[in-house]
């Protein structure tokens, strides 16, 4: 048992631990400490340049067709999400920070690669995966700062809004390369596809950059002596309850609208995941590089609880598939 979970423990999880603890050990300290900022913040442009890249339009018009099941996988993301974060952070006994850090975990758009990888595992509808990820990521990147501004300010008695300054870094570090990522497809993506692995390693090294400023000038701040392991514990904690609590709605929901089998997987996993790669560039822009190693620790680990849990899922619908035959079993 313990074996197939640390199976299911990927590489790149080990890496953000050893990010982690590189910051915690050696945070960068006076000009490395601008040095880290503005490699990070070259990460982030880079990050969604290769994002617009890999959105193809065809994706977009043959998503628009299957408007119900995004609309729903939407809806879930960001509105059933946020809700129940507003919840949990008006009863969790956790440092401010940290609760605006689970909020800020619930506004956040679905993954795309594991959404996709999960469906494909199990038997769902991949074309629809890519659509309805690939649209929660676009849309995200203007709706969770406006759902920031409109939630987090009240949540753990420190106010923290979006600025002007937030507003245009935004748009500046995150919607102008993604357009223009996306706008280059015709020339870049070929390219893109044909060196996904090579592109992966700059995607996820991007991420890794931020991680270490974020946490670097977290620690230099005092994060662990802000958050404790009961804390760490009680994260965890509330992060597999909240997975847990939209998987059911979601599979409530798919057997509410009648979907069929391949659109009621999409919904459970499209539906149900918090992107990593959008949240970690997304926190260095709206919140103070001080604050942004707390607020991140949500994030971190419901990223592994879910990527564990959709894991197990995945193998079991494909097995319920691969033991009856029949394409139309039951969600």
């Amino acid at each position: 048992m313990i074996r197939r979970i640390l199976a299911l423990v990927e590489p790149f999880i080990l890496l953000l631990l050893g990010t982690v603890l590189l910051a915690t050990l050696l945070p960068p300290r006076g000009v490395w400490a601008t040095v880290a900022s503005v490699a990070a913040d070259v990460g982030i442009v880079l990050l969604f340049f290769l994002h617009g890249a890999k959105l193809s339009r065809e994706a977009i018009v043959d998503g628009a067709r299957n408007w119900r099941l995004h609309l729903a996988v939407l809806g879930t993301t960001f509105l059933i999400f946020p809700l129940l974060g507003l919840a949990f952070g008006n009863f969790a006994a956790l440092p401010p920070l940290v609760l605006q850090g689970l909020l800020f975990l619930t506004l956040l758009p679905s993954t795309v690669q594991s959404s996709i990888a999960f469906t494909a595992i199990a038997r769902g509808n991949v074309a629809a995966a890519v659509c309805s990820a690939s649209f929660s990521n676009l849309i995200g990147i203007a709706l969770t700062p406006a759902l920031v501004a409109l939630t987090i300010g009240g949540v753990g008695g420190e106010g923290a809004g979006v600025s002007i300054a937030a507003v245009e870094a935004i748009v500046l570090q995150l919607l102008v390369p993604f357009i223009v990522g996306h706008l280059l497809r015709p020339w870049i993506g070929e390219l893109v596809t044909r060196h996904k692995a090579v592109l992966s390693v700059v995607d996820r090294g991007s991420i890794l950059l931020v991680v270490y400023a974020a946490f670097g000038a977290a620690v230099v701040e005092g994060l662990w002596h802000r958050v404790s392991a009961a804390d760490l514990a009680l994260i965890a904690l509330l992060c597999t309850l909240l997975l847990g609590i939209v998987m059911l709605f979601t599979t409530l929901l798919a057997r509410l609208m009648k979907l069929e089998r391949g659109d009621a997987i999409v919904l459970l996993f499209c539906g149900s995941k918090k992107s990593l790669a959008s949240g970690v560039p997304m926190a260095g822009v709206l919140f103070p590089a001080a604050q942004v190693g707390v607020v991140l620790l949500p994030v971190m680990l419901f990223h592994q609880i879910q990527l564990i849990a959709c894991a197990f899922i995945a193998r079991r619908y494909a097995d319920a598939l691969a033991d009856t035959g029949d394409a139309d079993i039951a969600v």
